[in-house]
């Protein structure tokens, strides 16, 4: 769960994953979660914006949820854009999830060890302080079929 994950991890979670769930997905289309949502929705994945200010409306012609809970569907991974300190409580929103997702994954700089202990020990796949957007390129992950 480290920066260094190996890129076996990262290939795995990328590849099994077809539903993304990205909290603190913006509508700005200059903020990094507005254009690594859309990367994600271009190469094929099922890509769910969680934005409590946006709920009920659409990111990228994607409906926005408030909450993970909200989601009506199930979650594979979930890529989270939020700050450190709300890294916590993501968590415990994955943690409550029903089926639970079977990845966390946590963009550049966003890192709380403690509640990814917690999200790994639960048995998630976890990658921290990595974009999936540089991933998928760097190890040549197909798109979705």
């Amino acid at each position: 769960m480290t920066k260094d994950a190996p890129d076996d991890l990262i290939r795995r979670v990328l590849t099994e994953a077809r539903t993304i769930a990205v909290v603190g997905a913006s509508p700005n289309p200059a903020r990094p979660s507005f254009y690594v949502a859309r990367f994600l929705a271009e190469r094929g994945y099922d890509v769910i914006p969680i934005n409590p200010g946006q709920a009920g409306g659409e990111i990228d012609g994607r409906t926005v949820y408030a909450r993970l809970a909200d989601v009506p569907r199930p979650i594979d991974l979930v890529d989270v854009f939020r700050a450190s300190e709300h890294l916590a409580s993501v968590v415990d929103e994955v943690l409550a999830l029903d089926p639970r997702p079977r990845a966390l994954w946590t963009q550049l700089d966003v890192r709380d060890d403690a509640a990814t202990a917690r999200a790994e020990a639960a048995g998630l796949d976890v990658v921290v302080d990595r974009c999936p957007k540089m991933q998928i390129p760097r190890l040549r992950i197909p798109p979705r079929g």
